[in-house]
Formats: structure tokens, sequence, C-alpha cells
């Protein structure tokens, strides 16, 4: 019988100062379509990254068995069970045939796996013990060197931010997501903020993470995920960056708009000669790319491609 994950009981801490570097984990929320795309991702990761101590893959229990053949001493699977409330319960959503999962409750509205894995990503702080969670998906793949302390400078942690990219026109959620999170942390003003803090391998300091689910519950008196399940649009990325930045004065953090990952975020399967020119399109300080699994390049052609970099 596999053991489950056992959640840390012991207090949250701050980062140690002056005395040893902060510890880190990266920490990959994924589902079973994504198991091959995540066994990759832990390969690049075991050649490439140094600098975590431990990887948490969290999953959906129904999924724990297949991801157990990724563990080992340093990489642990995580049931979304240990870590979200008991009265959050995943189900065959029968409006699409059976075919997809749909998270219901008396407390939230419907919640999908995207929203259900922002959840998880965010309930992971209170239960492990590292300084610094460092977020990468399961269709990422590391091509190059990369060390996990370029996240902490000078007692700071990197927040990854785009300066007042939110005053302009922008494709997609992102103002709404910026509101929700706000009406969440109770935050009047601005009702959304100018800045934008979505990106891929990003790092947030455990006990500002702690302290953002904490200060949602002290403003509605409920459960954190009670309160974000509520509205169906929002982004943890949002929550954290407007919690550490307007809450905290973005007391212990400095901010950078470098993206260590370059992301195909939409369009059409590349060609390898495309795929290639992809690469070859990193910035010097990205280690990584992330092909999103919806794309439909072929999971096989990417790791060919790659032995070939």
């Amino acid at each position: 019988m596999n053991k489950r994950f056992v959640p840390d009981s012991a207090p949250v801490a701050k980062p140690a100062r002056g005395t040893a570097a902060p510890t880190a984990a990266v920490v990959t929320a994924s589902y079973a379509p994504d198991f091959e795309r995540c066994r990759l991702l832990c390969e690049t990761m075991d050649e490439f990254v140094s600098g975590a101590s431990h990887h948490y893959i969290l999953v959906e229990g129904r999924d724990v068995a297949l991801f157990r053949q990724l563990e080992t001493p340093s990489r642990t699977i995580v049931d979304e069970r240990d870590l979200l409330p008991s009265w959050l319960h995943a189900w065959w959503d029968p409006s699409s045939l059976f075919r997809r999962r749909i998270w219901l409750s008396l407390k939230t509205q419907p919640l999908r796996g995207w929203h259900v894995q922002q959840l998880r990503r965010m309930a992971i702080g209170a239960h492990v013990g590292e300084d610094t969670l460092v977020y990468c998906d399961s269709d990422v793949a590391f091509l190059r060197p990369f060390d996990c302390g370029a996240f902490w400078h000078g007692g700071s942690a990197r927040l990854f931010r785009r300066d007042d990219a939110l005053l302009q026109p922008v494709d997609g959620d992102h103002r709404i997501w910026s509101r929700n999170a706000g009406l969440a942390l109770g935050i009047a003003e601005p009702e959304i903020s100018p800045h934008d803090y979505i990106a891929t391998l990003i790092a947030w300091r455990r006990d500002t993470l702690v302290g953002m689910c904490q200060q949602i519950e002290q403003v509605h008196g409920r459960h954190w995920v009670e309160t974000i399940g509520r509205a169906r649009k929002f982004s943890e990325c949002m929550f954290y960056g407007r919690y550490a930045d307007e809450t905290l004065g973005s007391a212990g953090h400095f901010h950078d708009y470098h993206e260590f990952c370059r992301v195909y975020w939409n369009g059409p399967a590349l060609s390898d000669d495309e795929f290639r020119d992809f690469v070859a399109g990193m910035e010097p300080e990205q280690v990584a790319i992330g092909m999103q699994s919806f794309i439909g390049t072929d999971l096989a052609r990417i790791r060919r491609l790659i032995s070939r970099n």
C-alpha cells in the first residue's frame, strides 16, 4: 500500500536571514492526460535543475496511483484530498458526456480542473517546510541548467511582474482576474492592479502564501477556498502578486519582468523546423520551454527534437 502524503503540522517559519540560504521546492499541479509530459518535466528537472530539495506533484485522488511511477526520495505525489477541504468533491461531468471532471460543493460554484489546480498550488504552502515554492507546469521541459537560488537576492524573493501591463487593452480575462483578486483580499483601491503577475516558472515565498490565505479568511470570515471558489474567473498569480505588493507593500520581494521559460501559448502544432526556431529564439535568461498540451504537438516529436537540441 502506498503511503499517503502527510501534511507538515509545524508552524510556518520565515526564511532564515544571514545564516543559511532559503530552501526551495518545485511544485507542479498535473492530471492524467498530462502524465507523459510530466514525466518529461521530471527527467529534464533531474538533469538540469539544482537548488531545490524536493519536487511536489499535486494531483486528483484518482490520478495518484498513475503518478506514483514518478515518485523518488526527492519527488512526492500529493493527493489533493490532503490539501483541500473535504466538502469539495470531484465527479464525472455528464454535460461533457462524462469525459471531463467537475468539482462540486455547496460552498462554491462548479469548478473545472484548471480552477482546482490553482487551489492546490495555493494550498500546498500550509503543508510543506521549504521557504521557496517554485511553480512549474507539467508541460514544461528544461533545456539549460537552472539554480533555484535565482529566485532570491539579499533576503528578498523574486516577484515576477510586468509593470503597467493592464493599463493597456489585453486579451483574455487578466483584468477580471485582477479585480477578483482584489475583492478576495479586501483591497478597495485600485479595483484592478496596473500590473500583470502571470508567467510560467515563477516562485513564491511560502510565508507570504500562507499569509495571503489567512488574509482572505480574515476579510470574509470563511475558508479561503470558499471565497475564491465563488468566482469562477481567478488567477493564483494575481492573488499572490496583489497581496505581496498592495497588502505587504512589496516587503520581502524584489520585482523582475524577465521570463525564465519561453511558452508557446496557442496556435497550430509546430513543425520540426518551427520548433527548432522556437527553441533558438530563447532569451539568454530562459532555461525552459513550455508547449501547451492542448496545442497538439506530439510529445514523441518534442522528445526527439529536445534530444537533438
